[in-house]
């Protein structure tokens, strides 16, 4: 919940968000052995915990700049110990010539093309700490080109490759021994503003931009573009090299930053994109007057246009992203895509610096498009998938494609047909030994006589003649589409092997059904979009192989509001309910959270603002206010380290279920944040969740 929800951002990074992945490995036990593909028996070929934890998680997808070859990587998962290993992997782009050219505990990251194709440089830890590796694409050559202290979290080539933009973490703020040097072990923390916590960190430390000469052996001294300014970039928490950009001519730099501290900071999303002189070390803003976010800079191939995304309104982060393009001789703005009612995500130009191919979820399918300066739009890829990351070059296009049914692989596609075909199957070992669920798409008339999209997913041998138990997903973010996603968390397949039928509703404030559906939501906690969920799960429940009798709700985040809003309004129709890291007290919520934009926007503001209509409707449909109509057994799972909802909104929902005498259950993670992470972890979740489930809906 609360997510600046950026396929770009969020996918290549992870989200995920929603796509959670495990934590890195650490070369802290050099005998361990090395984790690589996971060597996994399918039981019955049904999803298990140890099955779906066994994928491997593929990201990052890179052509050579001739097109004649392609980079990714993959994180490989050891449940035993605990962590995972990402490796990189070159192919043809036919799938042929695949060679896996690291071999290490390392995990490389951020890997690129330089040289022309005959280089590849990473980020590794190897030295300690992560630095600028360089390699040759067959693995071999491998040397560290940067010791850059306290280590590198991202770069970017200059385009003659004679310069490195990369960001690194700065001080910020002062610390306790810093204002009381004879108390160094003291372990309090003095804090006199906002935002002085973030997600599952404490801000101690800020990401900060840095160019430095490169000789191709070493870095050189090395500049802080941002001196003197106590701003991050790129921004937290989940923006990366993306919000960092080169002009071709390698003279101006792009960027992306909040300028904004304290409580400025914590109410607000506008960012601007700035161009930095590298001569002349000025700095001016391109979006001056644009109030919400405005991230991804990209310079067109000519170096004559700009191209970013911008949200319009400040506070608002799931406002509509939008494409926009500067002429950056004329200053002159150009709005792309006012008349394409979806976000725009993760964007490339074409070498006529005319067009750009863009991804976008329409109706929770995500796609891969084209526009061009006249504001042309073709749908380039079709079926029921997401595309969640693309890379094209001299002619050639490569993409991440997953669905409900199939975890992330690497796609050639043709960028005129839109024909895709795997080439990567890193997962094809497991998968082969699957029995899937199908999944359909349901419209659903509402309450209110709109059509809403419902996917509904069967157990692998479905039987009609048969009875199930059915389990209501309730999605998080809560502006964040339940579109043909793969998640290592809330899987739908799993649910499904454990012969539930899944009802997942696209409910009311999300994106992809266009702006009035998705800006419902804001301030209309607990109404239109609960009706929405039990319409859904309603017309379900009249199929002849459903059982109305065993049915479940479950969610995370908003989710998990949901789910402990519904506990106190279903009206008999569930037998269980399961909610992970879920606002159960909004008053509490207002004031524990650490995003104050998001609270003032989505809530309506302060529940202390006894003349603001929205924020009352707000407070007033809190889920505590309902305990007293709970009548169904509860699990409650959580993360302590989660900032972004506190583990005390589960512990209350807990406490209260089990002072009215319901049946409750709670998994606590003292190590977890608002995902769940490691790998065991993410077993055991799926253990309690399932034993819980079978207990209520099926014994």
């Amino acid at each position: 919940m609360y997510m600046k929800n950026s396929i770009g951002t969020m996918i290549m990074a992870t989200s995920v968000a929603l796509s959670a992945c495990t934590q890195e490995a650490k070369n802290t036990d050099p005998a361990a052995p090395l984790i690589g593909p996971s060597e996994i028996h399918v039981p019955n070929g049904r999803m298990t915990p140890e099955v779906l934890n066994s994928l491997a998680r593929v990201s990052d997808v890179k052509l050579s700049p001739d097109g004649s070859r392609l980079l990714y990587g993959v994180t490989y998962i050891s449940i035993e110990q605990n962590k995972s290993n990402r490796e990189l992997i070159v192919m043809n782009p036919d799938g042929t010539g695949k060679k896996q050219i690291t071999h290490t505990p390392q995990s490389e990251q951020n890997a690129v093309w330089i040289n022309g194709g005959k280089e590849i440089a990473f980020l590794s830890n190897e030295s300690g700490n992560s630095q600028i590796w360089i390699m040759d694409p067959d693995g071999s050559n491998r040397r560290r080109v940067s010791d850059y202290p306290g280590g590198i979290n991202g770069f970017v080539f200059s385009p003659d490759e004679t310069k490195i933009l990369f960001f690194s973490d700065i001080k910020y703020g002062q610390r306790t021994v810093d204002i009381y040097p004879d108390l160094p072990k003291a372990t309090g923390r003095i804090v006199d503003d906002l935002m002085y916590k973030h997600w599952d960190e404490w801000t101690d430390a800020i990401p900060r931009p840095f160019v430095a000469s490169f000789d191709g052996k070493s870095l050189g001294t090395a500049t802080d573009i941002m001196e003197g300014e106590p701003y991050e970039c790129p921004m937290k928490p989940f923006s990366g090299v993306e919000d960092l950009a080169w002009s071709p001519d390698g003279k101006t730099i792009a960027y992306a930053s909040r300028k904004k501290t304290g409580l400025e900071y914590a109410i607000s999303t506008n960012s601007d994109i700035y161009l930095y002189n590298l001569d002349t070390k000025e700095t001016r803003n391109l979006t001056e007057g644009m109030m919400g976010y405005d991230t991804e800079p990209c310079f067109s191939p000519d170096g004559k246009y700009i191209a970013w995304i911008s949200q319009e309104r400040d506070g608002y982060e799931s406002d509509k992203k939008r494409l926009f393009v500067a002429d950056l001789a004329t200053g002159e703005k150009q709005y792309l895509t006012d008349a394409f009612d979806y976000n725009t995500d993760h964007f490339q130009w074409l070498p006529d610096s005319r067009s750009l191919y863009f991804i976008a979820c329409k109706e929770a399918i995500t796609h891969i498009w084209q526009i061009d300066m006249d504001k042309n739009i073709r749908q380039i890829t079709t079926g029921q998938y997401n595309y969640v990351d693309m890379d094209a070059a001299s002619g050639k296009m490569v993409a991440i494609r997953q669905s409900m049914e199939r975890p992330s692989e690497v796609y050639a596609v043709d960028p005129q047909s839109g024909e895709a075909a795997e080439i990567s199957f890193d997962n094809k070992a497991i998968l082969d030994q699957l029995t899937v669920g199908k999944c359909e798409p349901r419209w659903v008339k509402t309450t209110d006589g709109k059509q809403m999209l419902v996917w509904v997913i069967f157990p692998p041998n479905f039987d009609p003649n048969k009875k199930y138990p059915a389990l209501l997903y309730c999605q998080g973010g809560p502006q964040s589409t339940v579109s043909q996603y793969f998640s290592y968390r809330w899987n739908f397949q799993i649910m499904a092997a454990n012969d539930y039928i899944v009802v997942a509703p696209n409910r009311r404030g999300l994106p992809g059904f266009g702006q009035e559906w998705l800006e419902q939501i804001s301030g209309d906690y607990g109404g239109q979009n609960m009706k929405d969920y039990l319409a859904a799960i309603d017309n379900v429940a009249k199929d002849p192989y459903v059982d109305e009798n065993r049915l479940g709700a479950v969610g995370a985040s908003y989710g998990g509001f949901s789910v402990y809003w519904l506990a106190g309004n279903h009206e008999k129709r569930f037998s269980a309910f399961v909610a992970h890291a879920g606002l159960f007290n909004l008053e509490q919520q207002y004031l524990e959270t650490e995003e104050m934009w998001f609270a003032n926007w989505d809530m309506g503001g302060p529940y202390w603002d006894k003349t603001n209509a929205k924020a009352q409707r707000t407070y007033a449909n809190s889920p505590h206010r309902f305990v007293d109509k709970w009548d169904t057994p509860i699990l409650i799972t959580h993360g302590e380290l989660d900032y972004r909802i506190l583990a005390s909104q589960g512990m209350a929902a807990f406490n209260a279920a089990k002072l009215r005498g319901i049946p409750a259950e709670m998994l606590i993670y003292p190590d977890e944040n608002h995902w769940i992470l490691r790998p065991q972890n993410g077993v055991l979740f799926q253990r309690v969740f399932f034993n819980w489930l079978d207990k209520w809906l099926k014994e």
